[in-house]
């Protein structure tokens, strides 16, 4: 009788500490989403490197693919400005870009990075430059009257474009053969802004705003027979 009671007592136990285990662990799931509606990277300029802006954890069950979409606010800012006298062509250059990557795990998923956003804008000017002030009048040995213009005293005249966008992107990033088990997925952005000038300027920003990312497991056809035809 008391070897009964102390297996009762030890198998009570038993159901415990497993029924603990199970609220403590992450069930499975099929889909999982994280928002932001802030912004995720202020308006920067320069190369910059992978900033993570949005994450969140799934379980698979059993070995299964994984299909991830990240949306966002894409930022962009391009300002040219030329600068021309006498004549002379001038042209300005700026570039944003905003990219974006997905990680499972640390490892970069398919198709890898991808551009949300990119603009290059070229401001070229040939002008002749200001010449009120500069003008003198000058008599000629056959007594006649000329106009000089004296081009050191020319300034420059300048031609500037300025734009200012902000549109929504999306793209599906695709992991196979996840093996079962918490994954963390991470999506990455990053943010490059170069440009050029003569004798004129340039400045170009990029920004990220609000964002989505959303995480759905399944289980995809292997080897599809796929038959692509190009005229």
């Amino acid at each position: 009788m008391k070897n009964r009671n102390r297996l009762v007592i030890v198998f009570t136990i038993g159901l415990l500490v497993s029924n603990g285990y199970a609220q403590n662990s992450q069930p499975s799931s099929k889909v999982t989403a994280k928002t932001a509606d802030l912004t995720l990277l202020p308006k920067t300029n320069g190369t910059g490197g992978w900033q993570t802006v949005l994450a969140n954890t799934i379980k698979t069950a059993n070995q299964k693919d994984l299909f991830i979409n990240a949306s966002f606010e894409v930022g962009l800012f391009t300002q040219t400005l030329s600068s021309s006298k006498n004549n002379q062509s001038d042209t300005s250059t700026a570039t944003a870009n905003v990219q974006v990557q997905v990680l499972l795990d640390g490892k970069v998923v398919q198709p890898g990075q991808v551009v949300f956003g990119r603009r290059t804008q070229t401001l070229t000017a040939t002008l002749e430059g200001a010449i009120a002030g500069c003008l003198s009048l000058v008599t000629n040995a056959d007594g006649s009257v000329s106009i000089v213009v004296d081009q050191t005293c020319v300034t420059p005249e300048t031609i500037e474009l300025i734009l200012d966008s902000m549109d929504a992107s999306s793209f599906s990033f695709v992991a196979v053969d996840v093996p079962q088990g918490v994954h963390t997925v991470s999506v990455q952005a990053r943010i490059d802004t170069t440009g050029s000038a003569q004798t004129g300027s340039w400045s170009a920003f990029g920004t990220v705003g609000k964002g989505t990312v959303t995480v759905e497991s399944v289980r995809l056809i292997k080897d599809p027979n796929v038959v692509l035809e190009v005229d």
